[in-house]
């Protein structure tokens, strides 16, 4: 099975890798963006999330195979790819893992080490949503706003939801997978793993994601790396920044 994308634009491919709970729908403002500098867009949803296929199996070996099967789909021998937080990491094992199938590599608000669980208060208002009840939208957001109080973030994940059928709505991604295998998430990279080409990191400035002192262990794994970082903004920076994340990358990908 192939994953699901949304596809924009003609010219060099670049493949767009959401975070946690995201889908390619997250992106497609960029999609049109990237496009417009000439590159052919892939916003892409890795398994168990928006429209692509679900499965029991889920860590960051079979999301970077899927990423290598999806670009044996689309003839695509090189491509640069742009990954958000565990979008991030499926980029980084994909580069270090296919070296010769990548030529540049951006990495937003993620770096290499191991992170501990740390969604527990997302998981727990998905997993108090009682879908037989058959709520509305203004019911489910109720039921999410003790656990997630933000509003940016509840409007992230209400996102996906859809209607299976009039009057019965569902969550795209795949929950009880996610409850199951929520310690993957945080997973370290490899030791051994290295990617020698241009490589961007990208931080939130109020984000704590990517520490100064995680740079030397960047570094061993991606020696020609840069590192931005965008004033003001959170884990989020391309939703709160979208213009200053753009820029940057832009920057980036065509020099």
């Amino acid at each position: 099975m192939v994953l699901h994308s949304r596809i924009e634009g003609e010219g060099k491919p670049l493949l767009i890798i959401h975070g946690f709970i995201g889908m390619s729908d997250n992106w497609k403002s960029f999609g049109s963006l990237y496009a417009a500098e000439g590159f052919q867009v892939h916003m892409i949803d890795l398994r168990n999330h928006g429209k692509s296929f679900h499965s029991d199996e889920f860590n960051y070996s079979v999301m970077s195979n899927d990423l290598l099967e999806y670009c044996q789909h689309y003839n695509l021998s090189k491509v640069s790819i742009i990954g958000h937080s565990m979008g991030g990491k499926v980029a980084m094992l994909f580069a270090t893992t296919y070296p010769e199938m990548v030529d540049k590599l951006i990495v937003a608000d993620i770096g290499p080490k191991y992170y501990a669980p740390h969604h527990q208060d997302i998981l727990a208002g998905l997993n108090a949503v009682d879908f037989s009840t058959k709520p509305d939208r203004a019911e489910v957001e109720e039921i999410l706003y003790p656990f997630i109080p933000d509003f940016g973030t509840r409007q992230f994940l209400m996102k996906n939801l859809y209607w299976v059928e009039p009057g019965q709505l569902a969550f795209r991604f795949n929950l009880p997978v996610f409850n199951a295998k929520i310690e993957t998430i945080g997973e370290v990279l490899p030791d051994g793993n290295h990617f020698d080409k241009p490589t961007l990191f990208i931080r939130g400035g109020n984000s704590s994601y990517i520490l100064d002192s995680d740079l030397p262990e960047i570094k061993k794994h991606f020696p020609i790396f840069e590192l931005a970082t965008i004033p003001n903004v959170g884990h989020w920076l391309h939703a709160e920044n979208p213009k200053g994340f753009f820029e940057e990358t832009a920057r980036f990908l065509t020099k």
